[in-house]
């Protein structure tokens, strides 16, 4: 039995410069890198490598047309390695680029082609939330049917993840929140996941703590000083990242998913709407067992008295990272309650089954309904 895979070799650097030196960087790379980063941190340094800035295409989490865009011109060069250095969204649209024989990311996701991994790919991540630089999961929103779907293979494993604090330090406000919850998110799911054992707790578990840790520092401290820990939000979202790329995520993305794919919420603030509303049905439903230990670990992590609501805590420190809407706030219709909820169910199964305990449908439609 499968315990546990770690294959990216993990390096860390204090600048973009020092990584460029110790990598040989040339013209036989293809950097897939927006413009914000491309000429804060890249353009001085006068490379010659090929340049590809997925936005140009598209602003916003990557789409199935999006990187069908970015495949049909990465085809037209000749690269030995791919460098993705962004969010999850330039991460996850880079794995693409690394297959080969593939023009249509749809027939990825829907396993119609055989995956043959061709390129090298080094993973930089500019946010601190998807963990992407460690998984082999891709997440795009499909045009055609209306949702997000997700794929995990081997293929789109890293050969190499590199982590550069200098360019998480002055990420705006918003997008420290939502990748930060992202990543909490990763880590939760993992620890309770079936999949769980005892070496991804240990990843799981010490992002947990990272992250609980750093929002009490910004909760006291004010929202201003979160660039200045956001090297220890950078390792505790590549913590989650191990721990979620061995065991999967589980019912927060699945409910997630139908918002995200039809009002385009960005991924992190879509399961801060879903974490503790799941996590207490979990408690509802089997008190004991993974996710009593899960309310003990958030107990101890934010000093609480043993008798605290946790869910309640939590969603009070969490608002003070960011302030949780309605689902009405973002677009979403009552009638679609029930339609998120058939979605969810008819779509997402594969995420559902990966749970602490099941939901039912009435539970799921309750946490729309609670939510809307």
């Amino acid at each position: 039995m499968k315990l546990f895979k770690l294959q990216p070799e993990i390096h860390k650097f204090d600048n973009f410069n020092e990584f460029v030196l110790e990598f040989g960087v040339s013209d036989k790379d293809l950097i897939v890198v927006n413009n914000s980063i491309y000429n804060k941190f890249i353009k001085k340094l006068d490379l010659k490598s090929i340049f590809i800035s997925p936005k140009k295409y598209g602003d916003g989490e990557p789409s199935d047309e999006i990187i069908d865009k970015v495949l049909a011109e990465a085809s037209q060069y000749d690269f030995d390695r791919v460098i993705a250095i962004g969010g999850g969204a330039v991460m996850d649209i880079s794995k693409f680029l690394v297959i080969e024989n593939v023009s249509e990311t749809l027939d990825v996701f829907e396993r119609k082609i055989e995956f043959n991994k061709i390129k090298e790919l080094i993973a930089i991540p500019t946010t601190c939330g998807t963990g992407s630089e460690v998984t082999s999961y891709s997440v795009a929103e499909i045009k055609s049917k209306g949702t997000k779907m997700g794929i995990g293979i081997e293929e789109f494993l890293p050969d190499y993840a590199v982590l550069i604090p200098e360019l998480l330090r002055n990420i705006p406000y918003k997008f420290f929140a939502f990748s930060t919850l992202d990543a909490l998110v990763h880590a939760a799911e993992s620890f309770v996941s079936p999949g769980s054992n005892p070496y991804t707790d240990i990843f799981a578990q010490n992002a947990i703590e990272i992250i609980l840790k750093g929002y009490k520092v910004i909760a006291e401290n004010g929202k201003d000083c979160y660039s200045e820990i956001i090297e220890d939000f950078l390792i505790g979202s590549n913590y989650a990242g191990i721990a979620f790329g061995n065991t999967g995520v589980g019912p927060v993305h699945a409910l997630s998913y139908p918002l995200g794919g039809k009002y385009h919420v960005a991924h992190g603030e879509c399961n801060y709407e879903f974490f503790t509303p799941v996590f207490k049905a979990y408690t509802e439903i089997a008190p004991e067992g993974k996710i009593k230990k899960f309310n003990d670990l958030v107990i101890s992590t934010l000093e609480l008295d043993k008798e605290s609501d946790v869910y309640a805590a939590l969603d009070q420190l969490f608002n003070s990272i960011w302030e949780k809407k309605k689902l009405n706030f973002f677009g979403m219709e009552e009638k679609e309650i029930l339609e998120f909820t058939e979605s969810v169910i008819e779509k997402q199964q594969r995420l559902l089954s990966n749970n602490y305990a099941d939901l039912s449908k009435k539970q799921i439609m309750t946490i729309y309904k609670d939510l809307y």
